[in-house]
């Protein structure tokens, strides 16, 4: 990497990082610390408050997206962190679980995915914007790792709206390191065509990669609704919760060192299939031992291989998306693949909760584990070009 390339790729996964810990900070309690609020009884109405942040940010991806492609990186960026903070902030001083919807929504609507990452492949060479996409996955997963290990602790000590209270401030640091760290982005000529929306939409390979991601993310965010409360059944307080899931999160990384190394030499659809499958396995494991009250070594197990299948899977697609797409409507197809991320996020909140209310454990488990059967069926038939260097 050039100096230039380096400072992109550093300061641009610091700002995912900076947002991203923002967001993964209140997964891992918000079902158990939203329930003190006024509304918290109805767990359809957390688990709403819990994934409205995906459904905002689906709906903003893709304008978002377009605007980067016309008016600039940076500042589609800087304005999303803004209105990501004021979110943060409502949602901090938020009296009911009604208020924590309002402010989760507006958290999402702050949707600068996209353009971060369709910045950092206008600024790096096709030779190294995968190990820049890996940086910035690497920084993905340690704020999801660290979260894992402080959230507990700190929603204990600062509450949830302590927790809203920090994201705003990290939210300020990523405006911060946009404007005084990250490298302009490269000149555009007024006259350069702009790649059109039905496009992307159309594209022959990008729609596996996106119903893929959707799926994905359903599942992580139902796993959410689920897991906490399993714990606690098994005897392990909540403030203590990171004790099981920091080991599983650092030994799924050592795996994923090995099977990402794969990815790099062209083994693109064997990772994502194995992936789909183990995360599958995952699905059906904890169908099966919900109703039997599993005990923490045995979730230890099923939450290793959890993060392993998640890990490979989102590590693998989004240098994908950014070579696949053309470069002048990259912002835009970088914008379609996070609105059915966040739309998975919103799914999975929002059903997650509805199931959990009307069918408990066996609903919620039971209708992912369908919808990763049929992902692994289109998945096995998956065609991914451009999967060598």
């Amino acid at each position: 990497m050039t100096g230039d390339e380096r400072r992109a790729t550093q300061s641009l996964a610091g700002i995912f990082a900076l947002r991203m810990l923002g967001l993964f900070l209140v997964l891992p309690v918000f079902m158990l610390e939203a329930a003190r609020y006024p509304g918290g009884d109805d767990p359809a109405l957390i688990g709403l408050a819990m994934g409205i942040y995906g459904l905002t940010q689906a709906v903003m991806q893709v304008p978002l997206g377009l605007a980067s492609d016309r008016i600039g990186r940076k500042k589609v960026i800087v304005a999303g962190l803004v209105v990501f903070a004021l979110g943060s902030m409502v949602a901090a001083l938020a009296g009911s679980v009604h208020m924590l919807v309002a402010g989760r929504a507006l958290q999402g609507a702050g949707a600068v995915s996209a353009a971060v990452t369709a910045l950092l492949a206008d600024l790096t060479r096709d030779e190294v914007r995968t190990k820049a996409m890996a940086a910035v996955g690497i920084s993905i997963a340690g704020m999801f790792a660290l979260s894992l290990v402080v959230a507990p602790p700190l929603a204990g000590a600062i509450h949830l709206s302590g927790l809203f209270w920090l994201t705003a401030l990290l939210a300020v640091g990523g405006i911060v390191v946009v404007l005084r760290a990250t490298p302009d982005e490269p000149a555009r000529h007024k006259d350069e065509p702009r790649g059109r929306l039905q496009d992307v939409w159309l594209h022959p390979h990008l729609w596996r990669l996106d119903l893929g991601v959707f799926v994905l993310h359903t599942v992580q965010m139902s796993m959410w609704v689920v897991v906490p409360e399993l714990l606690v059944g098994a005897g392990l307080p909540k403030a203590h919760h990171w004790q099981l899931y920091l080991p599983a999160v650092l030994a799924s990384f050592v795996l994923m060192g090995g099977l990402f190394t794969l990815e790099r030499r062209g083994y693109l659809r064997a990772v994502l299939r194995g992936g789909i499958a183990l995360l599958l396995l995952v699905q059906l494991a904890l169908l099966w031992l919900a109703p039997q009250a599993p005990g923490l070594w045995t979730m230890g197990w099923v939450m290793f291989f959890f993060f392993v299948a998640f890990n490979l899977i989102e590590a693998s697609q989004p240098s994908l998306i950014s070579r696949l797409a053309p470069a002048n409507a990259r912002g835009a197809a970088l914008g379609v693949y996070n609105t059915l991320q966040s739309l998975g996020l919103f799914t999975g909140g929002a059903l997650g909760g509805w199931l959990l209310k009307h069918g408990g454990y066996g609903a919620v488990l039971g209708g992912t584990s369908v919808l990763v059967a049929l992902w692994l069926v289109l998945g096995w038939a998956q065609i991914v070009p451009a999967t060598k260097r």
